[in-house]
């Protein structure tokens, strides 16, 4: 079944009004940084802070009145399952989530409160789904797949008609692809409007699922990913032709090139953004060659990331970027050097955050103790400030961050 410029039109009719027609602005800082002229799409303002309310809705609209009376079932351990129970509890459509049993409880309850039942089977997404098409056919109900659906495909691909009615001059956009049921109804309604245009899909490396299909080739999956909303095994059949067709490239980035995005969207643009809303981004950044001098778009597809996550996500950057360093300093285990090692730190105008006493477990003398510090800093160059004057005070120090 073909999708066309006319499916994601009729689409967009249907969700006006019910969904966020979320901003497409330009980003000054990041069109420094890159050298690109980047556009944002903010789908993370979604009322459930992802994109996948766009097909979720189309695809509920669609339903005939015996379906709609029976219910929808759909399988999804995130953004997918909120999309569906939030849309089927407006439209008055029962729904059934079910979800791997090892889903995080904020997500189960997420889903519950916006009306749905949840099932929890299986120890990952395959088994979930088996024991969904299960109670599908048990209960005669609609699946409502995350995918590989016509009208699913049709609701996603609206973000491309607002992203080019917004920045109608945008070369190059950057989506990224989980099953592909977004960047193939993006690059539908991308390509008929502007044919010329650029479609560009990203994966991470542990799960380069799209791209080893259209390549031909068999994919190697790592243990988990910090994009986990596009962490997708399956790509999906009707998603597949579509890609061949329409995106004219796939780009793979790393867990390093996600978080360093994700804390760049929270800096720069006081915005939230999960593992998978940031692959766009980290794409743009990692192959920033690429793109230069082109007018970019960017869809920040979600912006559900666990608290703790990001908690962890910042202070990781804080140390990639030498803001938040530890060091080791040498001294004479004597009363008042500790004391001497701080006011040389504090007159360098590092902030102490954490300070570790070490005498059992080393290999210095009886005479001598090692003392490591956790800094607050402004920057590599600011520690190389902060460890000079230690030494010139006769203090061993060094740079610690292993």
């Amino acid at each position: 079944m073909s999708i066309t410029l006319a499916d994601v039109q009729a689409a967009a009719g249907v969700l006006a009004g019910h969904i966020a027609r979320t901003p497409c602005l330009h980003s000054r800082t990041l069109s420094e940084i890159t050298g690109a002229e980047v556009w944002l799409k903010f789908e993370n303002h979604q009322f459930t802070a992802s994109f996948k309310e766009r097909g979720a809705l189309n695809k509920l609209v669609s339903l005939d009145a015996a379906q709609r009376a029976a219910g929808v079932i759909a399988v999804s351990a995130g953004n997918h399952a909120q999309g569906v129970a939030y849309h089927a509890r407006r439209l008055g459509i029962p729904a059934v989530i079910v979800m791997p049993r090892f889903t995080p409880h904020v997500k189960v309850e997420h889903t519950r409160a916006h009306g749905a039942e949840v099932i929890l089977a299986g120890e990952n997404f395959d088994e979930a789904r088996a024991h969904a098409l299960q109670v599908r056919d048990e209960r005669r109900l609609t699946l409502v797949h995350p995918y590989d659906d016509a009208e699913v495909i049709a609701g996603q691909g609206t973000i491309a008609l607002e992203m080019l009615e917004a920045a109608p001059q945008l070369d190059v956009l950057i989506v990224p692809i989980g099953g592909g049921g977004m960047i193939s109804g993006m690059a539908v309604a991308a390509k008929a409007i502007k044919p010329g245009i650029e479609i560009v899909g990203v994966q991470t490396e542990r799960f380069p699922s799209m791209l080893c299909a259209i390549e031909n080739r068999m994919p190697a999956f790592g243990a988990s990913t910090l994009a986990d909303g596009i962490a997708v095994k399956q790509p999906g059949v009707l998603t597949q032709e579509l890609v061949r067709r329409w995106v004219d490239g796939i780009f793979l980035v790393d867990e390093g090139d996600i978080e360093a995005a994700i804390l760049l969207l929270l800096e720069i643009e006081k915005t939230v953004a999960e593992g998978a809303g940031a692959t766009g981004l980290a794409a743009l950044i990692k192959h920033r060659d690429r793109f230069v001098g082109r007018r970019v778009g960017l869809v920040l597809c979600g912006g559900n990331i666990d608290p703790l996550t990001l908690a962890d996500v910042i202070q990781r950057g804080m140390v990639r970027t030498g803001r938040l360093t530890r060091l080791a300093v040498t001294l004479r285990d004597l009363p008042g050097s500790l004391a001497r090692v701080t006011a040389a730190i504090a007159e360098s105008n590092a902030n102490i955050e954490e300070v570790h006493h070490q005498r059992a477990f080393t290999n210095l003398s009886l005479q001598e103790t090692e003392v490591d510090f956790v800094l607050e800093t402004r920057g590599f160059g600011h520690v190389e400030q902060v460890i000079a004057r230690l030494k010139s005070l006769g203090f061993d120090a060094r740079l610690d961050n292993d």
